[in-house]
Parts: C-alpha cells; sequence; structure tokens
C-alpha cells in the first residue's frame, strides 16, 4: 500500500475534458476572483484612508477582508492554473500550502467574526461602556488572538491530516486541496485521529456559534424596545450584514465538513466547496457596504 512518502503529487478534479469549456472555466473564476479582490481591495481601502472609519467595528471589518482576500487567493488561481494548462496536478507541498492556508485563513475569519459579534452586543448593549471595552489595545489584542488562534487550528488540522497513511490512490475530488477528499485517500483505519481533532475543533466552533446567537438574542431585544425608527433601523443596518455573512459561513462549512457520507456526491460536494470557500468573499464586501452609508461615504470620496 502507497503511504505519503510514495505520493509526489495530487490530482485534482476536472471540470471538463473539452478545451473550450475549461477556458471558460478559466473565464468565470478569473471574473469572480478580480470581483473579490476589486471589492475587498475598496474596502480595505476605504477604512484605510477615511480617518471616520477608524474605529473598532472597521478594524475588525479591515481583518475580515483581509482573511477573505486570502482565502479566495488560496483556491481559485491553482485551479484556474489548472484549467490554463489542461492539467490537474498539485504538488504534494503544493497541496499542503493549500490546506494550511485555506485552514488557518477559514479558522481566522470565524474567530474574527465571534469577535465582531461581541463589538455589536458591546456597541448596542453596553454604548456607555463602548470605549473602555474595546479600546485600541484591545482591539489590537483580540484580532491577534483571532489570527493566532486560525494559525494554531491550521497546524494541527495540517500536521495531523498529512501524517496519515494514503491507501487510495492520489485523485481528489475538489477543485482544490479539501481535508475531508483527502481522509478518502487514507487507510481506512488510521483517519479516527483526524475525526477525533475534528470533533474537538467543532465542539469549539459550536461554543463560539452559541455566545454569537445569544449576543444577537440580546443586542435584539434591545433594539426592539428602541423607541426611535432611526435608531432601530441603525442597529439592524449593522447586525444584520454580520449575521448574513455568519450564517452562510458557518452552515455551509459545517456541511461540507460534518455531512454524513451517504448524503456525499461529486456535485454536492462542488456545490458546497464553492458557497463556503469562494462566495463568501466576494459577497462580503458587498453585504457590508450596501446597507453602510459611512462606507458608502467614503467610496464616494475615493472615487472623486
Amino acid at each position: 500500500m502507497p503511504n505519503r512518502s510514495s505520493v509526489s503529487e495530487f490530482l485534482l478534479l476536472a471540470f471538463t475534458d473539452t478545451r473550450e469549456l475549461q477556458l471558460l472555466h478559466f473565464a468565470l473564476f478569473l471574473a469572480i476572483y478580480l470581483a473579490a479582490l476589486l471589492g475587498n481591495g475598496l474596502i480595505l481601502t476605504a477604512i484605510a484612508c477615511d480617518h471616520h472609519l477608524h474605529t473598532p467595528m472597521y478594524f475588525f471589518l479591515l481583518n475580515l477582508a483581509l482573511l477573505d482576500l486570502g482565502c479566495i487567493s488560496t483556491t481559485l488561481p491553482k485551479s484556474m492554473a489548472n484549467s490554463l494548462r489542461d492539467t490537474r496536478a498539485i504538488s504534494y507541498h503544493g497541496c499542503t500550502a493549500q490546506v494550511f492556508f485555506l485552514l488557518f485563513f477559514f479558522g481566522a475569519e470565524y474567530s474574527v467574526l465571534t469577535v465582531m459579534a461581541y463589538d455589536r452586543y458591546v456597541a448596542i448593549c453596553q454604548p456607555l461602556h463602548y470605549r473602555t471595552l474595546l479600546g485600541s489595545r484591545a482591539c489590537a489584542t483580540m484580532a491577534a488572538a483571532a489570527w493566532g488562534s486560525g494559525f494554531l487550528y491550521a497546524v494541527l488540522h495540517t500536521a495531523n491530516t498529512f501524517s496519515l497513511p494514503l491507501c487510495q490512490g492520489n485523485a481528489v475530488d475538489q477543485f482544490f486541496c479539501e481535508i475531508p477528499q483527502i481522509l478518502k485517500l487514507s487507510c481506512s483505519d488510521s483517519y479516527m485521529r483526524e475525526a477525533g481533532l475534528l470533533v474537538v475543533i467543532v465542539c469549539l466552533a459550536f461554543g463560539c456559534f452559541v455566545f454569537i446567537l445569544l449576543s444577537y438574542v440580546q443586542m435584539f431585544k434591545v433594539v426592539l424596545k428602541m423607541p426611535s425608527e432611526q435608531g432601530r433601523h441603525k442597529a439592524f443596518s449593522m447586525c444584520l450584514p454580520h449575521l448574513a455573512v455568519v450564517s452562510l459561513f458557518i452552515s455551509t462549512g459545517i456541511f461540507a465538513y460534518l455531512k454524513p457520507p451517504s448524503l456525499s456526491s461529486p456535485s454536492l460536494d462542488l456545490v458546497m466547496a464553492v458557497l463556503y470557500s469562494v462566495v463568501p468573499p466576494v459577497l462580503n464586501p458587498l453585504i457590508y457596504s450596501m446597507r453602510n452609508h459611512e462606507i458608502k461615504d467614503a467610496l464616494r470620496k475615493l472615487m472623486k
């Protein structure tokens, strides 16, 4: 049986064998990638250049935009390059790096989304203590903890996954190196360590999800009691985009990694992978900018 030392490369999913459709796939992914770069780049530029946006909420949004750029830059460029060159190959080390960076950015993004929920909770439920609880040092510490937790998560998962012996070939049924697809290549009796680690991570992620959920329950209680309709509108415009991003990110990611084998199929796996790895980096700038007048004003100033 071949083990990990005998695998020098992996074969990613081929969308099609027809050259014209390969070029169409390249053009489609290129358009999506450029849209993500443009949207997140505008968010980053607006927050960096407008001093009115130098607040905790926009500081965490800046971190989210950076992570979105990292996520989509980990998956799409290699898939586009393979379609353009009519190949499926990715080196062993390239696959390892792809898994590591994808887990790093995803783990850090989930942590940042949790911190953003706390930021909104303090802003709405404890506004008088906002500057005390979310000073510049506290924000920097929370952001560093979010990036650090993503790094630790990525190191543990990547090291554990690629220490498994591979007995089922080297064909990955996905357009990027994804842990559930790599586990399918491992020996049937050797993946329990990764499954156990995954359970621990899921428990921690579930704790963050409960925190986010309870924060929003408290926020909506306060918002619904506001006498001013303008105040309610402002609070909802601050909360709803974040809630939409969290819901999309968590639901698709959990389904992709924890769905039972009976629900697994190549087409469903592909759709889920696109939903959690490609769609959020493209939609997040739209979700946050469409309902945010301050970002719109900052972008108008940039355009002028």
